[in-house]
């Protein structure tokens, strides 16, 4: 039972790694530049300073453009975003 519950803890914590960040950079790029292009990503003066505020935007944003995305792929686009742009650790 330890075991089983390590490995689910392991398997959850390391969703990121698992991302299609392929399929993210696609999404984003249908879907997100009908907004506005990657310059909010890199401004001075960005609002998103972490991982979770990143997965909220991109929630948010997903919402606004009307695209109904899985769970993995919202996980896909900010994977993208972040290795891309933010580079959090």
């Amino acid at each position: 039972m330890r075991q089983f519950i390590l490995c689910s803890v392991m398997i959850a914590a390391s969703s990121a790694v698992f991302a299609d960040t392929g399929r993210g950079k696609t999404l984003h790029d249908e879907n997100c530049m009908k907004c506005h292009d990657t310059g909010v990503y890199t401004r001075e003066n960005r609002f998103i300073r972490d991982r979770a505020a990143l997965d909220k935007q991109v929630q948010r944003c997903q919402l606004n453009v009307g695209a109904q995305w899985f769970d993995e792929d919202t996980e896909a686009v900010v994977q993208y975003l972040d290795e891309s742009f933010y580079k959090f650790k």
